[in-house]
């Protein structure tokens, strides 16, 4: 009697095993699974349009099934990338996908660069930022990365002096002239161009410049440069995910010639190719 209990004990741990082990094997499988399109998370503007021309022109020759997904909160997508919900997203820089993981214990990382958006200064009220009135606000994002690119922006052009080193975790609390005793209005990034009415200027992110329809190359009073800005927009997927063959497909056909010429042809230096 006690052998045989002995066996079937044995006989049952090495099926659970087996099935154990059966159904890692085909969560592995499944997580793997690379055979369906590919959902990328994007901003309306310009994210999800250069992936609609990405879809509509290059991606069947490709052999990439790819499926557009428009957010317009700077969170959701890579809270569903992080979830799986979505295969990558394209809508963020370095610097905020960076303090975004750091502080939603998230995984997220960069793939490839595409395309910098300048981040401008942009009022109602004046024509050059120097005519700013003394105490004027101004609209600025509220989130880590975006607020301290608007202050380096406003001190690279003389309206304030910052602290040596804060660089993109700038707040106005490391403000140390300010000339003009600028007020600021901290604000989410998408309601920056619709506080225009209400404040003296604000600083907008070039995609949300873009769909109220502002040409930073044309309207804004001061404009981020290019040179050595470390603010260029990318492909990002969760670790782990770098290797699929949809996103490395992707990857290459965001930085092809045909997407260039995309950029400069529907932009027209409002949004400049990184690559």
């Amino acid at each position: 009697m006690r052998n045989t209990a002995k066996i079937t004990t044995a006989v049952l741990a090495a099926g659970a095993l087996t099935l154990g082990l059966t159904a890692c094997g085909a969560d592995k499988d499944s997580a793997s699974d690379t055979s369906g399109p590919l959902i990328v998370a994007a901003s309306p503007v310009p994210h999800a349009e250069i992936l609609t021309f990405v879809k509509d022109n290059l991606a069947e020759k490709a052999g990439l099934d790819l499926e557009v997904k428009e957010f317009t909160d700077y969170v959701t997508p890579n809270t569903a990338t992080e979830d799986g919900s979505v295969g990558a997203n394209f809508f963020q820089t370095q610097p905020y996908l960076d303090d975004f993981n750091k502080k939603n214990g998230t995984h997220i990382v960069s793939v490839v660069d595409v395309h910098l958006e300048p981040l401008g200064l942009y009022s109602n009220k004046v024509d050059k930022a120097d005519a700013l009135k003394n105490g004027a606000t101004i609209a600025i994002p509220n989130d880590t990365v975006n607020e301290g690119r608007s202050l380096q922006l406003l001190a690279a052009n003389g309206l304030l002096t910052l602290k040596d080193g804060v660089g993109t975790a700038a707040t106005p609390q490391d403000i140390t002239k300010n000339p003009k005793n600028l007020k600021f209005k901290e604000l989410e990034a998408a309601q920056t161009p619709r506080s225009l009415e209400d404040v003296d200027a604000a600083v907008v992110n070039g995609n949300y410049a873009i769909e109220a329809d502002l040409k930073p190359a044309d309207d804004a009073l001061v404009l981020e440069k290019a040179e050595g800005n470390p603010n260029n927009n990318l492909l990002a997927v969760k670790k782990g995910q770098q290797d699929d063959p949809r996103v490395k497909k992707l990857a290459e056909l965001l930085t092809s010639p045909e997407v260039k010429k995309f950029i400069e042809d529907k932009y027209a230096g409002s949004v400049l190719a990184s690559f």
